[in-house]
């Protein structure tokens, strides 16, 4: 895969949008790195660069103000479907999201998302199952002290 075309699908709310100002920084089969300017700019959020890893099942985003002071870490539990035909990355966000902030507090958010998109069947058990997996692993590395090894990915 060699510079996809990127487009961020949300399950809630059911959209899926082009990445088209996201900057490919790298890109290899196991971790596209990107840099972008946020959609809808606030005072409290400006810019940022993430990390898809993709064997993995989640993205790291690295969120920044407008003087390039971290503000937090921002992790998506993911999913990722590559169309070869069209060069072009389709990642999902699976709902689940953990926040580290620059004390190490942690943050996991969004989980009644999970049940909300269960009950209304715009997710599968299966789903399910694989986003609270893909989450466990990524707390495991935060937990264990490895989460440096995903940041340093980042620019």
């Amino acid at each position: 895969m060699k510079n996809p075309v990127l487009y961020r699908k949300r399950i809630i709310p059911n959209e899926c949008i082009l990445l088209k100002d996201d900057v490919i920084v790298s890109c290899d089969d196991e971790c596209i790195v990107t840099t972008w300017k946020a959609l809808h700019p606030k005072p409290e959020l400006h810019h940022g660069a993430s990390a898809y890893f993709l064997k993995e099942g989640f993205k790291v985003s690295k969120f920044l103000a407008e003087d390039d002071s971290l503000l937090f870490w921002y992790c998506d539990i993911i999913d990722s479907e590559y169309i070869e035909s069209d060069n072009a990355l389709i990642v999902t966000d699976l709902l689940a999201d953990v926040i580290v902030y620059p004390d190490g507090f942690v943050k996991v958010v969004d989980l009644d998302e999970l049940v909300d998109a269960l009950n209304s069947q715009d997710i599968t058990i299966d789903t399910l199952k694989k986003s609270i997996k893909r989450l466990d692993s990524l707390l495991k590395i935060i937990y264990s002290g490895d989460f440096d090894v995903l940041k340093n990915r980042l620019p």
